[in-house]
């Protein structure tokens, strides 16, 4: 998963880096409120479980909107997707930063989201058709930015939310709003899909196993992920500057591990052996969190920890549902999103309803289980992904994923019967 010998991966076109900047700060919008939750539920007098619902608008609403995504941005195109999505993300963050109840910022949040699924389910596109250094080489990229951003946003999010709560949001605004200058001045606009994309695409899309098979991965994944991203915060009992420290540590390794970790042990070991070790052991993680929550420090080393198994889950969850699935980038990126970004948005919610009735330690409990279950469903889809890894090992690991993607279906059943893919394959 390298790029083309004698190509400088981070050699790319301007229009590269202007979305890659954009999905930095996009991606901080998942980490920036962890260290502000504490001093939310003080200053607006709100519960754990009420301040959890700022992840739950946000992701949930993304979620939803990623069904609309597609549909959108073959009608308008991506460039204008990409410049909606933002706008959305600008107004929504300044509007959070201007609110004076728990509610409203949880309202906002959802706006935010709806911005932010514009975005995600056009820019990874948008990267791989613009990159030099070929599919390999742009996913690289594109987790790189992921994980900038989650390192950065809880850094940012501490050392602003040290002077107000509002500061994490007003931040973001700011530095939204010249990713959104970028993207107008730098990014041309690619050309349009010849048959514009049905609403339908992305539920019909779903229809494919394995593709369907990564996306309850991913849902039962981020259960426990954002389980311990809206929660793990309280027991730590650090200020918000302190939280932004931990969580940054985390996300730098997120961050290294996503663009050198993956792809090593993508080679030595295959795609689906190493996301079934990432899983488990970040399973194992967050059930050491569950088991000694009243002990500072086992969970601030877990959470850190955990960074490294993230970083290689990410990237090589990324590239194996472009690679499995027969249907066009951003068509698979919305499905995909859809579904696990439904278990990122309930998880937090759940784990307040069980924090409110039983004790702390329950959520991250049944956060484990729930990506143990994940290691089970991905177990089903084994035979796809090594047929995967195998394709692009015979093509020296550049071949064009629609080609490889077009013979896992041809050899693990095809593609569902409610979509020509032939056809949209030659409109590509």
């Amino acid at each position: 998963m390298s790029a083309s010998p004698g190509q400088n991966l981070f050699r790319q076109p301007r229009a590269v880096f202007a979305v890659a900047f954009a999905c930095v700060v996009s991606f901080m919008g998942i980490g920036l409120v962890d260290p502000i939750l504490p001093a939310l539920a003080t200053n607006l007098n709100a519960t754990p479980s009420q301040v959890s619902l700022l992840f739950t608008s946000y992701l949930l609403v993304t979620a939803v909107a990623m069904l609309f995504t597609g549909w959108i941005a073959s009608r308008i195109g991506a460039k204008a997707t990409l410049i909606t999505g933002l706008a959305f993300i600008v107004v929504f963050a300044a509007l959070a930063g201007l609110s004076g109840s728990i509610d409203g910022i949880v309202g906002f949040r959802a706006g935010w989201g709806l911005g932010n699924a514009m975005f995600i389910a056009t820019s990874l596109a948008v990267i791989v058709a613009s990159a030099t250094g070929g599919f390999a080489g742009a996913i690289v990229l594109y987790e790189a930015a992921l994980g900038l951003g989650i390192a950065a946003g809880p850094l940012i999010g501490g050392l602003l939310g040290d002077i107000s709560w509002r500061g994490p949001f007003f931040g973001v605004a700011v530095l939204m709003a010249i990713a959104l200058l970028a993207t107008v001045v730098l990014v041309e606009p690619l050309p349009k899909p010849a048959v514009p994309t049905p609403l339908s695409a992305p539920i019909k899309a779903l229809r494919h196993r394995s593709l369907l098979t990564m996306g309850v991965t991913a849902l039962l994944y981020n259960w426990g992920f954002f389980t311990m991203l809206g929660y793990a915060p309280y027991p730590m009992e650090l200020d918000a500057t302190q939280l932004g420290f931990v969580f940054f540590a985390w996300g730098l390794l997120l961050a290294f591990f996503s663009i050198t970790g993956a792809p090593w042990l993508q080679r030595k070991f295959g795609t689906a052996p190493s996301l079934y070790g990432a899983l488990s052991l970040f399973a194992v993680l967050i059930l050491i969190i569950g088991l000694f929550t009243g002990n500072r420090w086992t969970v601030i080393v877990c959470v850190i920890a955990s960074g490294v198994v993230a970083g290689i889950n990410n990237t090589l969850t990324t590239q194996a549902v472009m690679l499995v699935s027969p249907v066009e980038r951003p068509v698979a990126s919305a499905a995909y999103g859809f579904v696990r970004f439904i278990g990122g948005g309930l998880a937090p919610y759940a784990a307040g309803k069980m924090v409110d009735h039983w004790n702390m330690h329950v959520p991250f409990v049944v956060g484990a289980v729930a990506v143990l279950i994940g290691v089970a469903v991905l177990t089903t889809g084994h035979r796809p992904l090594a047929a995967a890894d195998a394709a692009m090992a015979a093509g020296d690991r550049h071949t064009d994923p629609d080609e490889v993607a077009g013979e896992v279906a041809d050899e693990f059943g095809g593609a569902p019967d409610a979509i020509d893919f032939e056809k949209e394959l030659d409109h590509r």
